[in-house]
């Protein structure tokens, strides 16, 4: 009896402990939030005020900079990313880049290896990270599997399934490659959860 309580007991911890989201440094009331991205993050398909960062910052009552640029690869945002990090001194950065890559067919290893060095250098800068994953147009939509691989091992919050979900919804697109504001409003809410459950936010 006891050593299947304790079997019990020990596939109740290795569940919760594979379930768990990565925590993340409470933001505070005057803490900065980093968006950093392309299109997606500019808002292109809805007003400035409909961009999933603005949504955001509205939910949340934080301070979101809106640090997007259409048409930007990950090797551009790489280069960039420095002085925001200098410029804005964020608690925490929200990534989703690689778009642009899959459109322009750039070398996916290189996408992924130009992420993995903006994760480690946000968090070298001390800031959290929550990474977005960005899906590739194909046959359907499909977020690479490396996105997920990337927040395991640099153990930060992922959010893998938002834009796959409103990119494949018409209802929620202003054209193929972008949401409109309901689409954008989605994303932020799905943010807002995972910032919370990550403790980022109350």
């Amino acid at each position: 009896m006891k050593l299947i309580i304790s079997l019990l007991l020990f596939v109740q911890v290795l569940v919760v402990g594979c379930s768990a989201t990565p925590r993340l440094a409470p933001v505070p009331a005057d803490g900065v939030i980093l968006a950093f991205g392309d299109s997606l993050t500019a808002g292109t398909g809805a007003a400035l005020e409909g961009s999933y960062p603005a949504v955001l910052s509205r939910l949340s009552g934080r301070r979101v900079v809106n640090a997007g640029v259409p048409g930007e690869v990950t090797a551009a945002g790489l280069a960039r990313l420095p002085q925001l990090l200098e410029q804005e001194k964020p608690t925490l950065v929200l990534l989703c880049l690689g778009g642009n890559d899959f459109l322009q067919r750039l070398d996916a290893g290189k996408a992924e290896e130009n992420l993995r060095a903006m994760v480690q250098m946000i968090r070298a800068q001390g800031a959290g990270v929550v990474l977005i994953g960005v899906p590739r147009l194909g046959l359907g939509l499909e977020v690479p599997t490396w996105y997920g691989k990337i927040a395991k091992d640099a153990n930060v919050p992922y959010e893998g399934k938002a834009l796959e979900r409103i990119l494949g919804d018409r209802s929620l697109k202003s054209d193929p490659i972008h949401p409109n504001a309901a689409g954008y409003q989605q994303l932020a809410e799905a943010l807002l959860k995972l910032l919370k459950k990550a403790g980022a936010l109350p």
